[in-house]
């Protein structure tokens, strides 16, 4: 085994809800009167917790509304537009049934994160699960990952962290854990070759691959 542990991320990485979060967000600009917004700004736009999401979107004097109204449509957009990323259901059960404990790290909030991994089969795969409470615990900040080593009784050097976004890596730095990132979400390969990760795959069907290197590499 490579690493004892591996921490994933929900969004980019495992789970595309990519079509759950525009339709959700476009529903809420239509009802506060805001124009449309596009799939590229909004995937853009993810990653930070579903308040600070928001509130790219909408002045000050209607954020609060504008969280209710898009919590309120998510719920049900989550089970009718999300998807498993091609290669992970298959890359998650080949890590169980060698032995590797997993668990989430994800700024999505608990609830959510939990409508979301139920509807696709997925809970059933990880030993912890963390989720921002609120946007004093979200990525890049180091409370995530270190309640899961906790947990879980992992040291920081035998556990990985992966994700698809600059802000993934910047937690797992925050964290002292080594990092591989996934392109194909929010971020650019350019973005996350900057941001310092120990590697970055072009699949997550290729985590295993990348993450050899990342073994003995120092940051």
């Amino acid at each position: 085994m490579l690493f004892k542990l591996v921490i994933f991320d929900i969004d980019g990485t495992i789970v595309d809800a990519y079509g759950a979060i525009e339709k959700s967000i476009n529903y809420t600009l239509k009802k506060l009167g805001y124009p449309k917004a596009k799939m590229s700004v909004v995937k853009r736009m993810i990653g930070h917790g579903d308040r600070n999401f928001v509130d790219c979107f909408v002045e000050k004097k209607d954020s609060d509304e504008g969280l209710r109204l898009y919590r309120e449509h998510h719920e049900k957009a989550l089970l009718r537009h999300s998807k498993v990323i091609p290669g992970a259901r298959q890359l998650l059960r080949g890590l169980k049934r060698k032995g590797y404990k997993l668990a989430i790290a994800s700024n999505r909030p608990p609830r959510y994160s939990m409508i979301l991994l139920k509807h696709l089969d997925l809970l059933k795969y990880f030993d912890a699960i963390e989720c921002a409470r609120d946007k004093s615990e979200n990525k890049p900040k180091p409370f995530l990952i270190p309640r899961i080593l906790k947990r879980l009784k992992v040291g920081k050097d035998e556990a990985l962290y992966v994700g698809d976004m600059t802000v993934d890596v910047h937690a797992g730095h925050n964290a002292g854990v080594k990092v591989v990132a996934v392109l194909g979400g929010s971020s650019s390969h350019s973005e996350l070759r900057k941001a310092g990760p120990c590697g970055i795959t072009r699949k997550i069907s290729g985590l295993l691959h990348v993450a050899k290197k990342c073994r003995t590499r120092t940051y």
